[in-house]
This record gives structure tokens, C-alpha cells and sequence, in this order.
């Protein structure tokens, strides 16, 4: 059985390596570029989307507040990517993949303010007035009349279906588990059980039993873990300004990890800082506007804003700070010392981001361990509710409404198994799945933003930039037959 786990995730590892390759980076960053252009800068109204964030929109329709789908779609991207995955990035492509990580974020905010504006731009709802929204009804009534339009619309619903499995299910239970064992004696089916009885308990009320339980733990675990971050940060505040003058030398220069052998090409930190930060934001995507469709808004620009937020909150901030907390407790060990973290990194001792996340923390007696742990069961938990979401959506679209119960079960069978499989060819298997499964929910989400554009560009200039935000959205939302 090892074999064929080690031969499975071999041959994943390399379709990994090959979707991960330079031309999906390009089409990323490039697309990430692009809507920054066509969008006039929007990353400069962030200020403007966080005020939005906390205003309640009485004139408009939808299931949910705005702040509500902003902390589903937060939960589903504030997760392991931002603690294991930041680590994994280090491991991977080295410390100059965070800074990648960044300007992917930075960047990044743009392609998610207008895949969360095409989304509600072409919304529509079932009979029961759920709003059902995203890449797949962006591009099915965006051209109505193309063939292509509507393949590429299934691609990206099964793409994302299959992903829903791996980076919301498994990998987010599999990195749970190898916490809590680190620390404690606890049963691993165990814990998978209970992760998946308190994920079904709330995903079976649907989206607003989800917003309600997202609005409540989202901001505070967000709060709670940034505070405890910058509280160990202080404590190595003598290798803040090292930690960030290596990051940013590493990615443009290629580097052994604090004079190591373990050495990284620049394009190691892109590729890896690429991947890891989609998989942290999501920008690109497509899966944060299935659950801002569901937003009560006037327009599709309101929401559009609160939505590319999440891109802020969640790399520029969480995932820089989780970097600099990583890197500056490296720095803080002795490299010439054989137990130290960086010494043991460079040696090749460390195979997975969560050994090194367990580490790093690890060198705060039991204020590190608590933190990591805490943050990685509720960052875990979050992320499985709003990935349950999303698998939900597309689910319906492809199949209807009477395939959600099943791709429920389905979807906490997969919560349960990434749990006990905690062998690290699993664990690597995960992680390389969810990554692939990522990769190609690009491609046709990017393919409907480019094709969208014009539309993208000329209505954000009336609603933005010619201040017409109050304004209604002439378009009345048609209801569709939901199966």
C-alpha cells in the first residue's frame, strides 16, 4: 500500500510540477497585472472596500450580509496556507518565495475584485431566492450563445469540485492532525471524526448557518493569531530588519538557506511563492465569488470591493506577518549550532512546512505551541466550512440540487481520511492534489475574466471612479430552474 501511495503521489508530484510551471505563473501574475491596469489601480480603493465591509446595504438582494460573504470567502482563504502553507513555501522555494507571496497578493487584488464583480454581474437565483453565482453563470450568460463558453464554465465547476476535496477537506485535517500529535497523545481517527461531525453539524443549514458561524469565529481567530505573531516577532525584534532584508534578497538571488546546502534558484521562489500564495488568497481562482454571489447589494461593484479585501487581509497581512515570524525565528537560532532550527533546515532535516512550523513556534514554551495549535484548528475548521460551500455551488450547477446531500457526505468522508492518513507521502500527496486541482481552476476562471474585461473596466469607471455607488443595478436577476 506505501508503494503505491509513494507511486500515486510521485506521479502527482510531477503533473504538480508541470500545471505549477512557468506558463501558469505567467498567466497568473499577468492576468494580476492586467485587471490592475484595466481596473485603473482598484488595489488604492482597499480603504473604501474595508469601510463597505461593515455597511448593511437595505436597497439590495441576496441571502447574506456583505460582511457575511466576506468572512465566508476570508474563512475558505484564511487556513493552513497561511501557517503551513507560508512554511511549505520556505521549504520548497526558500525565504525569497514569501516575498512573491506578497506581490502575488498585492497584485492579485485586482483579478479578485473583478472575478467577484462578473460573479454578481451575472448572478442568478433558484425559485427558493438563493443566489447562485460564479465563474460558470459568468460565462454561461455572459455569452449566451458560445460553445466554448459553456465548456469552459463545466471545467471549471469540476475543477473546483475535485478541489473543494483536497484543499478543503483533506489537506486542511491532515495538517490539523499532525499539530495535535506533535503536542499530544490524541487518536488521529479521533480527531478526523470530531472535524467532521462540527463541519456537518453547521454546512447542512447552507450558506447562512455557515455566514453566521464565519462572521463570529473569523475575525477573532484572525485577530487572535496576527497579535500572538507579532508578540513572538517582538521577542526576536533584533531579526526583523535581517528576516525582511533576506527575504527580499533571496528572491532575486540564488541562495543557500543561511550559508547551508540546501540552495534555490530564483525561479523556486516564484513557482513556489506563486502556488502558495494562490493557494493562501485565491485571487484567480474563483472560488471567493461563489460565496460573494450570495452578498445583499445594490451593485455588483459594492461587493466586488468587500470581496478583493480578503487579498488584503489575507496575504498582505496574515501571510507577510507568518513570514517574518518563520524567518526571523530561524535567524534567531545559531546556524552553527546542530539542534538550531536553521541549521537543521539547511541540513535537509526539515521535509514538510509543518515541521517547520512546529519549530518555529515550538521555541516559545508553551505560549508557541498554544498558538499554533489554536490557530491551526480554527483556521482548519473555517476553511473546511467555506470550501463546503463552494464544492456546493458547483456541484449544483453541474448536477443539480439533488447531488448536494451526496457531495456532503462525500466531502466529510474526505475530512476524515485526510486525518488518518498521516504518513508524509500523504500528507506530501494532499498538498501536490489540492495544488493541481488549484492550478487548473485558473485557467478557465482567467480565461472568463479576460473575455470579461471591457465589461469589468467600463462599469467599475460608473460605479468607482464616477462615484455612483449608491446607485441600483438596473439588471433584474433572473430565476433559473435549479434542477
Amino acid at each position: 500500500m506505501e508503494g503505491f501511495i509513494a507511486g500515486l503521489g510521485s506521479a502527482i508530484g510531477t503533473i504538480d510540477g508541470i500545471v505549477w510551471g512557468f506558463p501558469l505563473i505567467i498567466i497568473l501574475v499577468g492576468t494580476h497585472i492586467y485587471m490592475t491596469i484595466r481596473t485603473r489601480g482598484i488595489q488604492r480603493k482597499v480603504g473604501l472596500g474595508i469601510k463597505l465591509s461593515f455597511a448593511k446595504d437595505k436597497d439590495g438582494e441576496g441571502n447574506i450580509s456583505q460582511f457575511g460573504a466576506l468572512t465566508t470567502a476570508l474563512s475558505a482563504t484564511i487556513g493552513t496556507g497561511n501557517i503551513v502553507g507560508v512554511a511549505t513555501a520556505i521549504v520548497s522555494g526558500g525565504p525569497g518565495a514569501v516575498f512573491w507571496m506578497w506581490i502575488i497578493g498585492v497584485f492579485g487584488i485586482a483579478t479578485k475584485y473583478a472575478e467577484s464583480f462578473i460573479s454578481l454581474r451575472f448572478r442568478v437565483k433558484d425559485h427558493a431566492g438563493d443566489m447562485l453565482g460564479g465563474a460558470m453563470y459568468a460565462l454561461e450568460n455572459g455569452f449566451p450563445k458560445k460553445k466554448w463558453a459553456k465548456v469552459v464554465a463545466i471545467l471549471f465547476a469540476l475543477f473546483a469540485a475535485l478541489a473543494s476535496f483536497g484543499i478543503g477537506g483533506a489537506v486542511q485535517s491532515n495538517s490539523v492532525c499532525g499539530i495535535i500529535t506533535e503536542y499530544a497523545n490524541v487518536p488521529i481517527w479521533a480527531i478526523g471524526l470530531i472535524m467532521a461531525v462540527l463541519v456537518g453539524i453547521v454546512v447542512l443549514g447552507g450558506i447562512r448557518s455557515i455566514s453566521r458561524v464565519c462572521e463570529k469565529l473569523v475575525p477573532f481567530m484572525a485577530i487572535f493569531y496576527v497579535l500572538c505573531c507579532l508578540i513572538i516577532i517582538g521577542m526576536n525584534y533584533a531579526y526583523i530588519g535581517p528576516a525582511i532584508k533576506y527575504i527580499v534578497l533571496c528572491a532575486f538571488t540564488p541562495t543557500a538557506l543561511f550559508g547551508g546546502g540546501a540552495g534555490f534558484a530564483v525561479m523556486q521562489a516564484m513557482r513556489y511563492g506563486a502556488a502558495r500564495g494562490l493557494f493562501s488568497n485565491e485571487s484567480g481562482m474563483g472560488s471567493a465569488p461563489l460565496a460573494s454571489a450570495n452578498a445583499v447589494t445594490r451593485n455588483p461593484a459594492r461587493q466586488a470591493l468587500v470581496s478583493m479585501t480578503g487579498t488584503f487581509w489575507d496575504t498582505v497581512i496574515v501571510c507577510a506577518i507568518t513570514g517574518i515570524t518563520l524567518i526571523s525565528s530561524m535567524l534567531a537560532t545559531d546556524p552553527g549550532t546542530s539542534g538550531s532550527i536553521a541549521a537543521t533546515y539547511a541540513a535537509g532535516g526539515f521535509e514538510k512546512g509543518l515541521q517547520l512550523t512546529v519549530a518555529c513556534f515550538g521555541q516559545v514554551p508553551l505560549f508557541g505551541p498554544a498558538v499554533l495549535i489554536v490557530g491551526m484548528v480554527l483556521f482548519s475548521y473555517t476553511t473546511m466550512l467555506g470550501w463546503s460551500w463552494y464544492g456546493n455551488r458547483v456541484v449544483a450547477y453541474l448536477f443539480g440540487k439533488k447531488a448536494i446531500k451526496p457531495y456532503q457526505v462525500v466531502f466529510l468522508v474526505f475530512i476524515v481520511l485526510g486525518a488518518i492518513g498521516g504518513s508524509s507521502a500523504l500528507a506530501s500527496l494532499a498538498w501536490d492534489f489540492a495544488d493541481v486541482m488549484n492550478g487548473l481552476m485558473v485557467v478557465p476562471n482567467v480565461i472568463a475574466v479576460w473575455a470579461l474585461a471591457g465589461l469589468i473596466s467600463r462599469e467599475t469607471k460608473h460605479y468607482v471612479y464616477d462615484k455612483n455607488l449608491d446607485e441600483k443595478e438596473e439588471r433584474e436577476i433572473p430565476t433559473i430552474d435549479s434542477k
